[in-house]
């Protein structure tokens, strides 16, 4: 699954994001979904998120 829907992540899921340092790399960083900060349904380059660190990104990938 991609992080394009907002209705595919909730708090507490495990989701790998890329951080707005990282995205020229496409580094990605691994945490849990603490916030969702994206109001739109969809949003093309990933929905906005916190994690539980309070590292801020966009959802590339969600892990089951």
């Amino acid at each position: 699954m991609n992080g394009q829907n907002r209705k595919d992540i909730t708090p507490g899921l495990s989701v790998e994001i890329v951080l707005k340092a990282d995205q020229r790399t496409g580094k990605l960083t691994k945490g849990i979904v603490k916030d969702i900060l994206t109001k739109s349904s969809t949003h093309p380059h990933g929905i906005k998120v916190r994690l539980t660190d309070g590292q801020v990104g966009r959802v590339q990938v969600i892990h089951d």
